[in-house]
């Protein structure tokens, strides 16, 4: 390994936009991006000074100039995109939700183990400093036993049937683009709930438009979230202890500021989040920490929680009566 890893960026779209200019920010090198055509290779590499350019995915995994592939296509294509990757010999970071399924997920999570690679889902939120410091605080009993989590996800999106959050075959909706950021927080305090209640509403093509869930847990705490594509929300999260409470500021899933209050609704604590750029490079410090480190797997979010996660998405779906093409 190269003492700077060398990233290839596997599709062009909006999100891939976004962590590439956080990338080029913190100086990172970006070496090559892939894409269907070779067009819109051509033009992203121009507007972001990439060397080079390739016209398939094939391609990009097989330049030996780069070392980590980012993997931004749509949520059907990801397991496909990774096994390209993977078996290639790359590291692979890849766009949350990390796939359409769980069965999925342990596929790529296996793949990976046996050829001694680091897979990590861009779960970038888990690695923001604000959400870092709120898990110290948890984690030194400052707002005591945590009891309820609350966190929302809603934003009004195109309702354009033929727009990809609209698209089952394409896993549109709002559980895999939204509803995975709530609930992976949830995830990441409170670990597994012991039971899962889901319910949700419908557009016309299929997609879910909004999940509700409530998730109990073992020690007697309930989380709920709520996710929508359909209608713009506050989007904050609220983490309530015996001892006080930690609540985040509107976007609470992007670098922002957080308060704890203790019981007397005192405050004892504010965290400003602010970062350079967007803060997608903070996901990309770890991918090249365990890569450094000779590790194929963290602490914040290790694969096998990433497969977990993605089963907890399975059973909602399940409740809600949710299916993709092709499952």
């Amino acid at each position: 390994m190269v003492k700077k890893p060398r990233w290839g960026i596997l599709a062009t779209g909006w999100i891939a936009e976004l962590f590439v200019k956080d990338l080029l920010l913190t100086g990172r090198a970006v070496t090559a991006v892939g894409s269907r055509t070779q067009a819109k290779a051509d033009c992203f590499a121009k507007a972001f000074g990439i060397a080079s350019a390739h016209g398939s995915y094939e391609a990009l995994v097989a330049d030996p100039d780069v070392d980590i592939i980012y993997i931004a296509t749509p949520h059907a294509q990801h397991a496909a995109s990774a096994r390209l990757a993977l078996n290639a010999g790359k590291h692979i970071l890849v766009e949350k939700s990390f796939t359409i399924n769980a069965t999925e997920a342990a596929e790529i999570v296996d793949l990976a183990a046996t050829k001694n690679l680091v897979v990590l889902e861009a779960m970038w939120t888990r690695f923001l400093p604000h959400m870092r410091r709120l898990r110290e605080i948890i984690a030194a009993g400052v707002i005591g036993e945590v009891r309820s989590i609350t966190a929302d996800h809603r934003q009004k999106l195109p309702d354009d049937p033929a727009h990809r959050l609209n698209a089952l075959e394409l896993g549109g909706g709002a559980l895999l683009d939204l509803g995975i950021y709530p609930i992976s927080f949830t995830w990441d305090i409170l670990g597994k709930p012991v039971s899962i209640k889901a319910s949700a509403t419908f557009r016309d093509t299929g997609a879910d438009a909004q999940v509700a869930t409530i998730f109990h847990y073992a020690s007697g705490a309930i989380a709920t979230t709520l996710s929508a594509l359909d209608s713009a929300g506050p989007n904050r999260a609220c983490v309530v202890g015996t001892k006080g409470r930690i609540e985040i500021d509107r976007v609470w899933y992007s670098p922002t500021t957080f308060r704890v209050y203790d019981s007397a609704n005192t405050v004892i604590e504010t965290f400003d989040g602010a970062v350079e750029g967007r803060g997608m490079q903070f996901q990309a410090d770890e991918i090249e920490r365990l890569i450094a480190a000779g590790l194929t797997e963290g602490e914040i979010l290790p694969p096998s929680e990433s497969v977990a996660i993605m089963r907890t998405l399975d059973e909602v779906r399940a409740q809600i009566g949710l299916r993709y093409p092709g499952e």
